[in-house]
């Protein structure tokens, strides 16, 4: 196990139950989970298959608990795993948890998704809280664009006093954001990175300045990097080295571990070879 801490935000690089150990319960604010889906991704060291679907479902329920009693008694979770394996987390928890909003996150494909099926293109997200008389949801953090009322400058008739629609609502729970892409400044090298503008409404939502956020299976550490832009504490588990060094660069800024240099991969598209080059460049190339 390797741990970071900086600026409020710790980074472990620790199997999950190890580091959660670690939490004490009762002391998180918001806890956003995206773990490995069972659907037989490569995540570098490790493949995201189990022998069977029980045995997933028996491991994600044993953090599942433990990530509950790390929550401070108005804290909220937001859980998001494959629609196939959505429905048992969904029974699971609402015997543990109140489930307020089941999330749709929707987004296209650049490719072709099946050929004798309807192929998926959303992920679904479970938001919970603990109380569902006392939790954090601040609702004008995150409004966006009420189209009707911004755009067709509709009356609503039916008030004392007739006036125009609101411009601006609390969103749905269909949320449009796109997959993080090769081209975008965001991506890194992992193969299910969640796009900052999904964590930056989710924190945004359910937490407050100085409150502490954790991402039990962080990968890129999003949600820490989110939380450093939010002014939010974090803590974010990540069992494969090559990943959480990367947190260690996204987040504390870090451009070293253990004596070895941490750089960001260069994309293909920044990498400019000798052949490249044209004539005078590579004369100036060769002084």
């Amino acid at each position: 196990m390797d741990i970071y801490e900086e600026n409020g935000h710790i980074l472990m690089n620790s199997d999950v139950f190890d580091g959660l150990r670690l939490i004490p319960d009762g002391s998180v604010d918001l806890i956003f989970i995206d773990p490995p889906y069972n659907i037989g991704k490569d995540f570098n060291t490790t493949k995201d298959t189990w022998k069977t679907d029980e045995a997933y479902l028996q491991w994600s329920y044993s953090w599942i608990d433990i990530c509950i009693h790390k929550l401070k008694s108005n804290g909220s979770l937001y859980i998001m795993t494959s629609t196939q394996f959505m429905p048992y987390y969904d029974i699971y928890i609402r015997r543990k948890l109140a489930i307020l909003s089941r999330i749709v996150w929707r987004y296209d494909s650049s490719g072709v998704q099946a050929k004798k099926y309807f192929g998926s293109l959303y992920e679904p997200i479970l938001f919970c809280v603990k109380n569902e008389k006392d939790y954090c949801f601040n609702s004008d953090e995150i409004r966006v664009e009420a189209k009707t009322g911004a755009k067709r400058k509709l009356i609503d008739y039916r008030k004392p006093v007739p006036a125009q629609y609101n411009s601006t609502k609390v969103p749905g729970n269909v949320w449009e954001f796109p997959r993080v892409r090769y081209r975008m400044e965001e991506y890194e090298n992992h193969p299910a990175q969640k796009p900052v503008a999904l964590l930056e409404r989710i924190i945004k939502a359910s937490s407050h300045k100085g409150g502490l956020v954790l991402d039990p299976c962080s990968g890129t550490f999003t949600t820490s990097f989110v939380c450093e832009k939010l002014e939010r504490k974090s803590i974010g588990i990540e069992i494969d080295e090559t990943y959480y060094q990367i947190g260690l660069r996204r987040v504390l800024k870090k451009d070293a571990h253990n004596g070895k240099p941490i750089k960001r991969e260069p994309k293909t598209y920044e990498i400019v070879t000798h052949t490249q080059m044209n004539l005078f460049e590579r004369a100036a190339y060769h002084g």
